[in-house]
């Protein structure tokens, strides 16, 4: 990954200015534009469900096949999840209303509460990177007990070790667990939940005005729940297991794998509040090459996501342009990582856990404090 000098340290441009760059086309969106891709996620989603169904028995020695199309039909279900994720940005459609609808269905399908996530994407979008106030993946820092009882974890059980229950605890449960108590969450909201936005659980993360909001998304996903159930009822719950839950489990690991690798890297610092900046924050976005097929049925969401973090608002099907001008304009500040996905997967569940500050932000850390270290920045 090209490092960013901590010698000379850059001007980062105004918000203005990264806009000025961007060709105003790519600002240009439309519901007749965004549907096709949303469309064909949808379609193709539930074809390769149907084929299954029709055509792989239902029993163990047919486990093997289930678990390919589980991985197959994930893979291709997160393309419904980024065009949901869109609507939530106001990226899919000139009119809230309609892009509301739609990203609401799509998101309740995939157990995803709307409004909700629509309100903590959001956050994390408004603090990239900001190691307190930051939302998702934002680390643990060296100065509170939390940052420290993690590097003896893993300096007790060893690197690879750690690594590996990592990568296996957040792909197959992170995401389930980030909307039930904000794991990985900022460290300032506390234990958040997304289908109850009151006590016992904080409220910060969700305002008065965006409670209804909350219980509407829950409502959402309590409908889709009830027609699982209809379903295995009416069929079998083994047929809802390998039909919806297989590949359900491969979009929330690939979600997880997005989100984690576009903010986390060895040499991806973190900022507080009197260094960062919202595009200091974004240009910590990195984007990776995820190869043709998940780029296609992906709509993008990882080799495009600086450009998506500079400007949520631009449509997927405008990124590549406007990422080629951002990287043109601002070489220095553009990230890019050429690591295998599953190479940067490995390298950032192996070291990217605790930060510690340094002169140029909170950068990953393996070290702990001696003895004699100051702690009183502790949280």
């Amino acid at each position: 990954m090209k490092h960013i000098s901590d010698s000379k340290p850059l001007r980062v441009p105004t918000t203005a200015e990264v806009k000025a760059v961007i060709p105003s086309e790519c600002f240009e969106r439309s519901l007749w534009q965004s549907l096709p891709y949303a469309l064909f996620s949808v379609v193709s989603t539930l074809i390769l469900g149907f084929i299954a169904l029709a055509f792989i028995p239902l029993s163990w020695v047919w486990a093997p096949a289930w678990v390919a199309y589980a991985y197959v039909n994930g893979t291709v279900a997160v393309g419904v999840w980024v065009a949901a994720h869109e609507c939530g940005h106001r990226a899919f459609a000139k009119t809230p209303g309609v892009q509301d609808a739609i990203g609401f269905v799509m998101h309740s399908s995939l157990l995803v509460p709307y409004f909700s996530w629509q309100r903590s994407h959001a956050i994390h979008h408004g603090k990239t990177n900001h190691v307190t106030e930051g939302e998702t993946h934002v680390p643990k820092r060296i100065t509170t007990e939390r940052g420290r009882r993690v590097l003896r974890i893993r300096n007790r059980i060893g690197a690879p070790a750690h690594g590996a229950v990592t990568v296996a605890t957040r792909l197959g449960f992170g995401w389930p667990m980030y909307l039930l108590i904000g794991a990985t969450g900022g460290s300032e909201r506390g234990l958040t939940n997304h289908f109850w936005p009151a006590k016992p659980f904080s409220q910060a993360l969700f305002p008065a005005r965006w409670k209804p909001k909350v219980l509407w998304s829950t409502a959402g996903v309590l409908a889709a729940l009830a027609l699982l159930g209809w379903w295995a009822i009416a069929r079998s719950p083994w047929e809802v297991a390998a039909v919806y839950l297989g590949p359900y489990l491969v979009v929330n690991g690939w979600l997880v794998t997005y989100t984690w690798l576009q903010h986390t890297d060895a040499d991806v610092p973190h900022y507080s509040d009197e260094d960062w900046s919202f595009v200091r924050g974004a240009f910590c976005s990195v984007d990776r090459p995820y190869g043709p097929i998940a780029d296609f049925l992906h709509h993008r969401i990882g080799t495009t996501h600086v450009a998506h973090h500079l400007d949520a608002k631009i449509p997927h099907y405008k990124a590549r342009q406007a990422t080629a001008a951002i990287k043109s304009a601002f070489p220095d500040l553009y990230r890019f990582n050429p690591s295998p996905i599953r190479r940067a997967l490995w390298d950032v569940a192996h070291s990217c856990h605790v930060v510690s500050e340094t002169d140029d932000g909170w950068h990953f850390t393996d070290e702990l404090p001696s003895a004699g270290d100051d702690l009183s920045a502790a949280a």
